[in-house]
Formats: structure tokens, C-alpha cells, sequence
């Protein structure tokens, strides 16, 4: 069968079992995608191809699960502007999305101990500015000259199976000057969600630490009796308050 044969030839999602329209096919490494499994994947994932089909059942496995994490995510505090990090500081989880409506896109929500560092960078982008004779021909400066637009970026990096990062833009819009408003705003937006989100990491940190450590025996100040506080920073003989 030749190329053009092949790519009529019907293809099944090796996923779901529904035929894969005409240019509707997303190839794995060891099958085919439908489009409408392929939009149920994260939004931060980009290694389709070099997936199996089994890892892929994975992840939609997993994403299914992560609609009961929506449905308890309750904001307690919001970061960015029109991408947010939206944080949950009760439960400590965290979600990042740029839709208004984001309890219908099915967000990946993340634990705050998940975050392993958070980035900030001034990416520049440079467009050459030419000058035009009175044929229309265009041509450079001499020496050179350029127009510098800059965009404010995050990178949050997660320990999650099916990425390692999340990368997002903090500007609406692209910054025309460096020392201007909009630049100082972005900076500042991008530094509040690198600290913000270390800092909450790091107190996740501390908690599993203590909750590991081991627990030194003391004396009850009700019955004098030398015990070690229950889970409840109670004396396990006369059960008075014994703090944490």
C-alpha cells in the first residue's frame, strides 16, 4: 500500500477503540491517539510520542481522578493575572490555569510538596528595524538596529510521572520598555509566585519532617505520669492536654 494509501487507510484509538477520523490520528510510540483522548491529557504534558499506549491509559486514569480534586479545590488565595496560580493553603494543593471557568477545563491540581523549585526569567525579543528607499526595497542600519520587546516568565518545577515543569507567561501583553510599569509589575507578579510557592513547599517540608521525627517522652502537669503525647497532644494515662 503506498503513502496516499496509508493515509486513508481507518485507524482505531488504541485507547478508547473509536475510529480515528481523516487527520484526527495523535501517534504514540506503540499506537494511535483519538483527538478526544488526546484533549483529556494534561495540558502541561509534551512527550506524546514517545509514550505507549498503557502509559497513556495512565495518565487519563489519573486525570479522571483529578476531577474530585477540582471539586474540593477551594481558592484561598489567587497569583497572577491572566495566568493564575490559584492556591488551596487549607488542603495544600495548588492549581495553574489561564480559563475563567476553570472547574470545567479540569486543572491538574498539585500538592504543595510536589513543587521542587520555581523560576522567574526575562526572555527579549529582538525584531530588526529596516529602513525602505524609494523602490520599496528594504534595508539594515548601520550599524544594526533593533526593536526589544520583553515577557516575564515562571517555570515551576513538580515531581509529577508525566512532566517536570510548568512554564507559563506572566504579561497580558508584551512589554515595549524594561523600566517601565508594566515590566516592574510582572517582575514583582512573577517574584510573589516563586516565593509564595516556595515558601509553602518548604512548610510542607517541615511538617512531614516533624511528623517523622521521633516523639520524646514527658511529664503529664496533670497525673506526673512520664509518657509520650497520643496523636491528639494527649497523656495517655489520664488523658489531659499535653500539647503537640
Amino acid at each position: 500500500m503506498g503513502l496516499f494509501g496509508k493515509m486513508f487507510e481507518k485507524k482505531t484509538c488504541s485507547v478508547c477503540g473509536g475510529e480515528i477520523g481523516l487527520l484526527g490520528n495523535r501517534k504514540l510510540e506503540d499506537g494511535n491517539l483519538c483527538k478526544e483522548c488526546a484533549k483529556k491529557l494534561s495540558p502541561f504534558f509534551s512527550d506524546r510520542r514517545r509514550s505507549t499506549v498503557e502509559q497513556i491509559r495512565e495518565q487519563l486514569d489519573w486525570r479522571e481522578a483529578n476531577k474530585e480534586r477540582v471539586a474540593a479545590f477551594n481558592v484561598t488565595r489567587t497569583l497572577g493575572c491572566d495566568t493564575k496560580v490559584l492556591l488551596d493553603e487549607d488542603a495544600g494543593r495548588f492549581l495553574v490555569t489561564s480559563v475563567s471557568r476553570w472547574r470545567d477545563a479540569n486543572p491538574d491540581v498539585l500538592d504543595f510538596s510536589q513543587v521542587t523549585g520555581c523560576d522567574t526569567e526575562t526572555r527579549e525579543t529582538r525584531t530588526e528595524l529596516c529602513w525602505e528607499d524609494k523602490e520599496g526595497e528594504q534595508h539594515s542600519y548601520n550599524p544594526p538596529r533593533y526593536d526589544v520587546d520583553y515577557d516575564v516568565y515562571v517555570t515551576i518545577h513538580v515531581n509529577v510521572p508525566y512532566y517536570d515543569s510548568i512554564a507559563f507567561q506572566v504579561n497580558d501583553y508584551r512589554i515595549e520598555e524594561r523600566d517601565s510599569v508594566e515590566f516592574r509589575e510582572a517582575e514583582r507578579q512573577a517574584g510573589e509566585i516563586r516565593e509564595a510557592l516556595t515558601q509553602l513547599r518548604e512548610s510542607e517540608r517541615e511538617k512531614v519532617a516533624a511528623a517523622a521525627a521521633p516523639k520524646a517522652a514527658r511529664t503529664c502537669p496533670f497525673c506526673g505520669a512520664t509518657t509520650i503525647p497520643d496523636a491528639n497532644g494527649r497523656c495517655e494515662y489520664c488523658g489531659g492536654a499535653m500539647g503537640a
